[in-house]
């Protein structure tokens, strides 16, 4: 028997429906797939020479981008701030503004969205490439688990160099930062660290560090799982790795919302 039609007036109603039920069922599915790769990663045994692959893929190669994004965030921060504060005759709180700024908020984000475009991109374009060409499907047939191999050491490489890039990030940021201000602008060595040590408290770097370790997880979970679920030929490839990064730095920026809102 063939399905009822649906009255003209309730078809919005049933779209709405159908957007709904879909929206839910991915989350379901991406929920499922962060399940079974935390479970793959705690469960022995660890592959380490994959998990160490994946730091020098996800960390090491992406430590030039973030070097050079932050000692140029750090500048313009600085000159930014100096000519706002000078307006007020508080010139003296330009370090501990330029170090908050990257602390709490710039630093964890920007360092994400860096990796995001380099990183993230190339994970889901490797899994997808895996995908297509069956060599997921030649793991499994060979009873070797995808998640164990492929998706737990990326997430759990995440976990461990985002925070340590975010870091990198701060540290030439602050001195970015501190070249425009002492080194061009005239101000006092002294004020713009002695200032910083008085206002920057842990809170401020715990704040910034959980962020990292939470943008981690959500960059390699899903681009590793656009990767894994990836549509046919290059075309799907292509679609994948940009749905991945897109909504990897919307995710991002929501989130940093959310524990910055609620911290």
């Amino acid at each position: 028997m063939s399905e009822p039609a649906i009255p003209a007036v309730l078809r919005p109603l049933d779209l709405l429906g159908g957007w709904g039920i879909s929206i839910v069922a991915s989350l379901g599915r991406f929920g499922t797939f962060l399940l079974a790769a935390l479970g793959a990663m705690v469960t022995p045994p660890l592959k380490f020479w994959a998990f160490v692959d994946r730091i020098n893929f996800i960390g090491f190669r992406s430590l030039l981008i973030i070097l050079l994004t932050g000692a140029f965030t750090g500048m313009v921060l600085g000159l930014q701030i100096f000519f706002t504060l000078s307006r007020f005759g508080s010139e003296a709180f330009l370090g501990p503004a330029v170090a908050l700024s990257l602390i709490r908020e710039l630093g964890p984000v920007l360092a994400a969205l860096m990796v995001t475009g380099r990183a993230g991109s190339a994970l889901t374009a490797e899994l997808g490439i895996m995908r297509i060409t069956e060599q997921i499907d030649a793991l499994e047939v060979m009873a070797l688990s995808p998640m164990r191999y492929l998706v737990a050491p990326s997430i759990f490489a995440g976990i461990l160099t985002f925070p340590l890039m975010t870091a990198m990030f701060d540290v030439v940021g602050i001195f970015g930062g501190y070249l425009v201000g002492v080194e061009l602008l005239g101000l006092s060595p002294g004020t713009y660290f002695g200032e910083m040590e008085t206002f920057v408290n842990m809170a401020d770097i715990s704040l910034g560090f959980w962020k990292s370790v939470c943008f981690g997880v959500i960059v390699t979970w899903v681009c590793a799982y656009k990767g894994f679920h990836v549509g046919h030929g290059a075309e799907g490839v292509a679609r994948a790795t940009t749905q991945a990064v897109v909504l990897s730095s919307v995710l991002i920026l929501v989130w940093d919302y959310f524990i910055g809102s609620v911290w």
